[in-house]
């Protein structure tokens, strides 16, 4: 059977909460320049415009959910100013390394709340918000994993869900794992990158796992860099 036919359960290293130290941290500033290179953010901003058209109000609350680095919020934070919206950050992750990196990468942004959260406990869906985003983050989880994810990210969000992952294709997989291999000196980038894209989704995947979680009006569009915009708005 082809390695393309479903979805790797294989874990990343990215996947050990423990993870830090300069390997980590070079990991972070690899993975910002791939993000970059490829040209994906853009995928979270104009999901963001979709949930803002559909909800116009002066102010938005926003969860970065799996923030890493802080990249995404950086990115969403300089959108927003662009184009006068008026938007609160929090960034969330469950590795206390990962947060105290991104605590201090976007130190310039003092108003961003930053939360050492596992997305399965209790009180991760206790504090709501306007909107939660997930980018290149849900493709770290299993089906029966997601499907309890989306139903938590469900109960925390008002507006809507923003979703930016990968879209597993031949292409994607032997592109990235030629360009890691090739200019990356991270040995968890040249492990996880070409992974994560076996562990991405198909058109039909994001299908089955959205009626798992119950939820029935949504959005699914392929966007440039091998990525699926999925759109959940209430």
């Amino acid at each position: 059977m082809s390695i393309f036919a479903q979805r790797s359960e294989e874990k990343e290293l990215m996947d050990d909460l423990n993870c830090s130290g300069e390997e980590l941290n070079q990991t972070l500033r690899e993975l910002k320049t791939i993000n970059r290179w490829l040209g994906g953010n853009y995928v979270t901003t104009s999901g963001l415009a979709k949930v803002f058209k559909s909800f116009p109000q002066p102010t938005y609350y926003i969860a970065d959910i799996g923030c890493g680095g802080g990249d995404m919020i950086r990115v969403m934070d300089d959108w927003a100013k662009n184009h006068q919206k008026a938007l609160n950050f929090t960034g969330i992750d469950a590795n206390r390394n990962i947060i105290e990196l991104a605590a201090v990468r976007l130190a310039d942004l003092p108003e961003i709340t930053w939360r050492v959260q596992n997305v399965f406990d209790v009180e991760f869906s206790e504090e709501k918000v306007d909107i939660s985003t997930c980018t290149l983050f849900t493709h770290h989880f299993n089906d029966s994993e997601l499907v309890s994810l989306l139903k938590s990210l469900r109960e925390k969000s008002r507006l809507g869900i923003v979703i930016n992952d990968l879209h597993r294709h031949p292409f994607a997989y032997y592109s990235i794992k030629w360009l890691t291999r090739v200019f990356s000196k991270s040995k968890m980038v040249q492990h996880d990158a070409s992974l994560s894209v076996l562990r991405s989704f198909s058109r039909s995947d994001w299908e089955r796992i959205l009626k798992a979680a119950q939820i029935k009006h949504y959005e699914i569009s392929w966007h440039w860099a091998f990525r699926w915009q999925v759109n959940i708005i209430f």
